[in-house]
């Protein structure tokens, strides 16, 4: 289960790179997206998916479920939502000034 899941990882981590060295200004923003979401599963990953009681520590509990990871990753979704919107928005301004959302007209380069 932990292998198919670092693949998944995997593969929105090489799909995400690839988006962000596209020129188009929403395909970068998705493609920081799907970053984040390679970076929550891989989170999820290393801290041990198993299946056990709830994470209270009693007497006599041996198998729990540890919260830290999940703990992270809510944090981190939360977080990566508000970057998220925040970049939707500075990417709708900016094409809606410069008429464009194209990086490399953006940046000056009028070669293209």
């Amino acid at each position: 289960m932990e292998i198919i899941i670092c693949i998944l990882a995997g593969i929105l981590f090489a799909i995400g790179v690839y988006n962000i060295l596209q020129k188009q200004f929403l395909r970068i923003i998705v493609g920081t997206t799907l970053i984040s979401h390679g970076a929550h599963l891989f989170i999820l990953t290393m801290g041990e998916l198993k299946r056990g009681l709830p994470p209270i520590l009693t007497e006599g509990i041996t198998q729990y479920t540890d919260p830290l990871p999940q703990a992270l990753i809510l944090t981190s979704i939360v977080i990566s939502f508000g970057i998220t919107s925040l970049i939707l928005v500075l990417a709708y301004r900016t094409a809606k000034e410069n008429g464009t959302d194209n990086m490399e007209q953006l940046r000056g380069n009028e070669n293209d």
